[in-house]
């Protein structure tokens, strides 16, 4: 993922690669949701492909969770579950 702000339109946009697709695509800061879990193996982020619709998931490491919370992305805490 790499962070880009086009000149022509404002606002952060990321360059990712579509896990179903595999087309390079550019989505808004905005398309993007961030889930903060417990671990770094249960924090991803998740956006839905412009170019084939798919919604994506992916784990997000801390320098990704760094660029998309700087971005301004919707972050959510996942809480664990009390039986």
């Amino acid at each position: 993922m790499t962070e880009e702000e086009p000149a022509d339109e404002p606002g952060t946009r990321f360059k990712v690669y579509c896990s179903q697709c595999r087309e390079k695509v550019e989505v808004p800061a905005a398309g993007f949701r961030l889930a903060l879990g417990a671990t770094k193996e249960r924090t991803f982020y998740s956006f839905s492909c412009p170019a084939c619709g798919a919604s994506v998931r992916k784990p997000a490491g801390e320098k990704i969770v760094e660029a998309l919370t700087g971005a301004g992305v919707s972050t959510m805490r996942l809480l664990p579950i009390e039986g």
